[in-house]
């Protein structure tokens, strides 16, 4: 059995060893999961409700240890890592009150009585990326277990201790064997495996559209059902009228969260032209505050990049000669580190301006009025999250309802509330994650007719 190792990219000290799973140690998995899932789709909804939140209970115990594990093995910053492991609990108790309220329909028809009911899939995989391990792993493995279905999940390769220790914790809370499995191991084995099976009902995949695409048609070899979380390329869209102090206090955040390794990432600002010098005035100071540094201090804002080799592409986009407007700081030494960094003016054809860089680097961009904003905020393959500024209410619904992306936010920056649905336009995906209606994608309606008259 080959293992792998976990490096700590803010020290490259090795912080444990993972053996990776293989292809037939993953069809046995998923034997059992089939096995399990017919026993936990019997559970009363009341009494599975309850193991959901006894799951909850059990990562809120242990949130210090997961953040911890999270800064070792990702070098998330601690504050965001026990935000990440909260986030786990809060998804698994926001879904605890599901299998209660999975309600059917009665429609009215002639002669008899027609009811609908939402019938669990059966075995859902999860391929979990590794720049948001645990709460992406907890939006697809929450509604999935309270619709009633077994989950198996493929951590990244880089990043799969948070995961282990949460399919640990789902153990230790009373979830049933086989109900929840983590198979740590590489995508073109595992998560292969589970797109091929044919007891696998759905895949859930979050990470770049290039492999997403690869998923998809696998996927529809079978006619597998699957929900894709892809890349993102989003705008930050300033207006004259807007904020301009919150506006720029703000956008480094949106652009260098979790060291802008984040598909949501405000990686391209569009700001009014008549504003534009003002905006890189107030900018500059803000982007040179942000603290780069150990991950598990709390004073730290942005950690390390997951790896060398990701740091180097990111690098790439910002050769010798490249229009750096100015950039933050970041530590010399062992680690992944790139300085937070704003290029400006850019060509349209950039490719810091065209594609995901998944790093610290922004572009910044002027736009002369309402309708050149839009255009250019929707040139691109991806519509995934964004951001609005102005003091126009008008303005703000106007350009909301006009640019081509899934999620929006007008005057802040945020993009995923568990009780909010979360998904793509365009190339950034397929379906929605979180939010009420969630269930719908771990479910299939069963309509079923009894007839009343002879």
């Amino acid at each position: 059995m080959s293992e792998f190792t976990v490096v700590n990219p803010a020290s490259e000290e090795i912080v444990a060893a993972v053996a990776r799973t293989t292809a037939g140690e993953t069809d046995a998995a998923i034997e059992r999961a089939v096995i399990a899932q017919a026993a936990w789709r019997a559970v009363a909804p009341a009494d599975r409700a309850g193991l959901l939140r006894a799951f909850a209970g059990a990562v809120d115990a242990h949130i210090e240890e997961l953040a911890g594990l999270e800064v070792a093995g990702a070098g998330h910053p601690v504050g965001q890592a026990r935000w990440e492991a909260g986030q786990v609990r809060d998804v698994l108790t926001y879904y605890s009150a599901a299998p209660e309220r999975a309600c059917g329909r009665q429609i009215p028809v002639a002669g008899g009585l027609d009811v609908t009911f939402a019938e669990p899939i059966g075995v859902v995989g999860l391929i979990v990326p590794w720049n948001f391990p645990m709460p992406i792993l907890s939006w697809g493995m929450a509604p999935a277990l309270a619709a009633g279905n077994t989950v198996i999940a493929k951590p990244a390769e880089m990043t799969p201790l948070t995961a282990i220790r949460i399919g640990e914790l789902a153990l230790e809370a009373g979830i049933p064997d086989g109900v929840f499995q983590v198979l740590p191991g590489k995508g073109s084995v595992v998560g292969q495996r589970l797109v091929d099976h044919p007891a696998v009902g759905k895949i859930v995949f979050t990470g770049s559209t290039e492999v997403g695409r690869e998923i998809m048609a696998g996927c529809a070899r079978r006619v597998k059902r699957v929900t894709l979380e892809l890349g993102g390329k989003s705008a930050n869209i300033v207006f004259a009228d807007a904020d301009l102090e919150r506006a720029a206090a703000t956008a480094p955040q949106a652009a260098f969260d979790n060291a802008g390794q984040d598909c949501c990432s405000r990686s391209r600002i569009l700001v009014q032209r008549s504003v534009l010098e003002k905006f890189m005035e107030l900018l500059e100071p803000a982007v040179k505050a942000v603290t780069v540094g150990d991950p598990a201090s709390a004073a730290t804002q942005m950690g390390p990049l997951i790896s060398a080799a990701h740091r180097d592409r990111v690098a790439s986009y910002v050769p010798d000669g490249a229009p750096v407007a100015f950039r933050g700081t970041a530590p010399d030494g062992p680690g992944h580190w790139y300085p937070p960094t704003v290029l400006a003016p850019v060509r349209m054809d950039d490719p810091a301006y065209t594609e995901e860089v998944f790093g610290p680097v922004v572009t910044v961009t002027p736009f002369e009025d309402e309708a050149a904003a839009v255009a250019l905020a929707n040139d691109t393959p991806y519509g995934l999250s964004g951001s609005i500024w102005t003091r126009d209410v008008g303005r703000a619904i106007r350009v909301a309802r006009a640019v081509e992306t899934g999620n929006l936010s007008v005057n802040s920056h945020s993009s995923v509330r568990y009780s909010t649905p979360f998904g793509g336009f365009k190339q950034s995906g397929l379906g929605r994650e979180l939010g009420p209606d969630a269930l719908d994608a771990f479910t299939e309606v069963k309509n079923v007719f009894i007839a009343t008259e002879g």
